[in-house]
Parts: structure tokens; sequence; C-alpha cells
């Protein structure tokens, strides 16, 4: 599903990846974990296509993404890439379902299409009787779930999460873990996590130890 040969780069003279070699495998739920300053946000957005490395090649779902054009490749994120942050993201002036609805609008689906899938996830989530409620009126544990409702609006390929239960409390962040394993058994995602979560990093497929800038066995 991903596939990365050689990555590096650099922010001025600070080499953060220094040759970068990793195979995520097609609905792996995979971790990535070291050190503060070691690079894996920095990788994870290279994965994600918002960073492009100095060198190297990265491939997802069967795709060159550094061949692509600008426009061709903000269309491949909208369609095989999902995104979860930390801290939701959620717009505040928006509900619950019209949050999850934004990048099937970006995707330029019908209005119809959109609102069905939308609600169709939040009743996943358990979050059926939410969806009118703004983010402020949401617990943590409800915002993350949105957040992941609207990783998945687009049915994509990879769901890329940079410490998304960095800010939860032990019960939800436990509901959150769960989360991931079922989802990708019912909806087939691969899934990469950034994580300095020890107990979340045990529970995945493979634990990927980057310190340095590099792959550590």
């Amino acid at each position: 599903m991903i596939t990365l040969q050689n990555i590096r780069k650099s922010f001025g003279s600070l080499e953060v990846l220094k040759g970068i070699d990793l195979t995520i495998g097609r609905e792996e739920v995979v971790s990535i974990v070291g050190p503060s300053g070691a690079g894996k946000t920095t990788l994870l957005q290279i994965m994600g296509t918002l960073y492009r490395p100095d060198a190297g090649r990265v491939e997802i779902a069967g795709t060159d993404v550094l061949a692509l054009s600008r426009n061709a490749l903000s269309r491949f994120r909208c369609e095989h890439l999902g995104f979860i942050f930390q801290f939701h993201q959620l717009l505040p002036e928006f509900t619950a379902l019209e949050n999850v609805m934004i990048p099937g609008y970006i995707a330029r689906r019908s209005n119809g299409e959109v609102k069905r899938r939308a609600e169709e996830l939040l009743r996943f989530m358990g979050l059926a009787d939410r969806a009118g409620h703004k983010p402020a009126q949401l617990s943590g544990g409800e915002q993350q779930r949105v957040a992941v409702a609207r990783a998945l609006m687009n049915k994509p390929d990879v769901v890329l999460a940079d410490e998304p239960s960095g800010s939860l409390d032990s019960r939800n962040k436990q509901e959150l873990h769960s989360l991931f394993f079922e989802l990708r058994e019912k909806m087939g995602q691969t899934f990469v996590i950034v994580t300095h979560d020890e107990e979340l990093a045990r529970t995945t497929d493979r634990t990927i130890h980057i310190v340095d800038g590099v792959v550590s066995e």
C-alpha cells in the first residue's frame, strides 16, 4: 500500500530524515514511535503528500505520488488519504454532521450522497444523536470520533494519524485504539499512527522506531 525508498528531508541545515526505506502493507495497522525531533511527524506528512521529500520515492496505492501535478496530487490526497490530528481540528462554527461532510464536498460529490455517508459514519461511531451538535457541545472523545468519521468520509485507502489519542483521557484513549482495529476489519483501511503512547504501539501489527532520522531496528 505504501512504499518509501531513500526518503530524505532537510529544513535549512537540519537534516531530519536521512534515507528512510519502508513498506506498509494493505490493511496493516502500523505505529511509528521515537523521541521528539526524530522525524516521525515529518515522515507522516511526506506519506500524506503534505511535504515533498528532498530525495527518494513515495508510492501509495500503486501511484508514484511525486510524479503527479499539483492538481492531480490534491485530487489523489482527497480521494485516497484520510487524516486524524491530536486536537481534532474540527471547525467550531459547524455541527458534527457538517464537519464530517466537508471532505465529501471538497471531492465534489453530490449533497445527497455526502449527507448519507456522513450520517452512516456518525451512526457507526455511536454519534447519531450528536450530529446536530457543534464541537464545543461535544466531549473530547466525541470530538475525536467525529474527526475519525471525517477522515473516513471519502473511503480512503490510508488513514494517517498524528498522536490521535494524545489529548484524551484513559477511557476515551482505549475506545479510540479499539476503533482503529474495528475500522480495519469492517472498512479495510490501512492505518499509520505516529504516537508516544506505548500501549497503542504494542497493540498495532507492527511498530516502526525512528531515531535520528533513520529506521532503527
